[in-house]
């Protein structure tokens, strides 16, 4: 005892004359890898934590944030909404990092320096499998396939030039690879195993919706996930699965229990989930081909119109399945996603996307709901656990590729300041399946890289702190 008091007080003296341009003072810190629950000081010198205290540290600017928590920001590791309308939310929702790496893009240099300079948050992408598919079998889909790239059998050239862009964007330093394969069904497994041997050769990982929903019996939440365990098996590639409770629906139970014994076996492979009971998707996809109410067991009211709030009807679902749009499948149930947020190895992700204020509630409320709902009301798991399903199980399912992240995710001296503050009586998602575009409670202030993008529950104008984060 006489010793820590010792180096507490050696420490203490260490920080004395230093000034800060930043210190949180007063704070809940909590930090998921080490352990740390307590009130500290936490004192911010350019764009990097420089000292964690308990006691006084000496800054330019002092925020006091007594009875808040201080936390990592949180990493979204599934956020299509990549432009600055959807950054704002997610700034609000207490993410200081948004991936878009299921779909991916592609061709990824030019998206990276669209946003260089101009963006609230840290951003990244995958090179996309679908994306590549969609521009060299030339579909006329817009985010999402929906002719060519969904029907037809590519060609053994075809098959090479989506591998040579999909290879392209890995020059370009892309994250990893992302597939979305239930979106385009007619490929077949010795292209997608190609590009699992390509993640694995370098050194990247995959990040992948699942086949399913094709209308075939060998394709259902069980056969599509064994599919890729077998590839990442046979390839070694590291695995990353999306959205579990859509992909595994009914079968989420089993799906978990098999990605469980497959870590248990040294597997590297991980999923995620996004906490509400429906999923959202473009009517016009594969999704919605002939047969998607026997496959998916859902009927036309369950459908929800994005744009109008409205349920659908088959003579408004044939109207809006030509014209193409979003659309909100309610079709999970509440204890398949209480199982999968209590459950250790599922990271929290978004899925999120919106356009002109329209879209899923995921998109602006993902984070606060866990921690509103699922912590602080069901007590579905302990805040400390929720906070390392957003922070760092993440950042640690990247750092090995993106260097970057082994300094994000984390609350500690020498990580990036990418910091939020909330308080955890308050926090709670606004955003509802009617009105998606309504920010979250309780996020009180919100740094990335060492600068507020929130401050007080308030945008702070005209900073650009986000970074995009790379391979090299």
């Amino acid at each position: 005892m006489r010793q820590q008091i010792c180096a507490a007080l050696l420490f203490s003296l260490s920080l004395l004359g230093q000034t800060y341009d930043t210190v949180l003072a007063n704070g809940r810190v909590m930090d998921p890898e080490s352990g740390l629950d307590a009130v500290r000081y936490i004192g911010i010198r350019g764009r990097r934590i420089e000292a964690i205290s308990p006691t006084p540290l000496e800054g330019r600017t002092i925020v006091d944030v007594r009875g808040l928590v201080v936390a990592p920001g949180f990493i979204d590791l599934h956020s299509h909404g990549q432009d600055n309308e959807n950054y704002h939310f997610k700034a609000h929702d207490g993410v200081t990092t948004a991936l878009e790496l299921e779909i991916g893009v592609s061709p990824v240099a030019p998206w990276y320096q669209a946003r260089e300079g101009k963006a609230l948050i840290n951003f990244g992408a995958s090179s996309g499998h679908v994306p590549s598919k969609m521009a060299v079998m030339h579909d006329t889909g817009d985010f999402l396939p929906r002719d060519h790239a969904v029907h037809d059998m590519a060609t053994d050239e075809q098959k090479l030039s989506i591998v040579n862009s999909v290879r392209q964007g890995l020059d370009d330093g892309a994250v990893g690879i992302g597939f979305g394969i239930a979106y385009v069904p007619s490929t077949t497994r010795e292209e997608i195993l190609r590009l699992f041997q390509l993640g694995s050769d370098r050194h990247v990982p995959v990040f992948v919706h699942m086949r399913g929903n094709t209308g075939l019996p060998e394709d259902g939440a069980i056969p599509s996930l064994q599919e890729v365990i077998a590839d990442a098996t046979a390839t070694g590639v590291s695995l990353h699965i999306v959205h579990i409770t859509s992909s595994g629906g009914r079968q989420t139970k089993n799906c978990l229990t098999i990605i469980e014994g497959a870590r248990k076996h040294g597997l590297d492979v991980s999923t995620e989930m996004y906490p509400y009971t429906a999923s959202a998707t473009r009517i016009e996809s594969a999704l919605f081909d002939e047969g998607w109410e026997k496959r998916t067991g859902l009927r036309y009211d369950q459908l929800q119109w994005v744009a109008t709030g409205e349920r659908l009807t088959a003579e408004t679902f044939a109207k809006y399945r030509k014209q193409g749009g979003g659309v909100i499948s309610h079709g999970m149930s509440e204890d398949t996603v209480r199982l999968a947020v209590a459950n250790p190895i599922v990271m929290i992700a978004s899925d999120g996307r919106l356009t002109n204020g329209k879209g899923h509630p995921r998109s602006a409320g993902t984070f606060s709901r866990v921690l509103g709902v699922y912590v602080r009301e069901q007590k579905a798991l302990p805040l400390m656990d929720a906070l390392r399903k957003m922070t760092l199980m993440p950042a640690q399912r990247l750092e090995a590729s993106v260097p970057a992240m082994r300094n994000k995710g984390r609350i500690k001296v020498g990580a990036d300041a990418d910091i939020v503050v909330f308080n955890p009586d308050k926090v709670i998602d606004k955003a509802t399946f009617e009105n998606a575009a309504q920010y979250s409670e309780g996020i009180e202030n919100v740094m990335v890289a060492g600068v507020f993008v929130l401050r007080n529950g308030n945008f702070v104008d005209g900073v650009y702190p986000g970074a995009g984060l790379r391979t090299k």
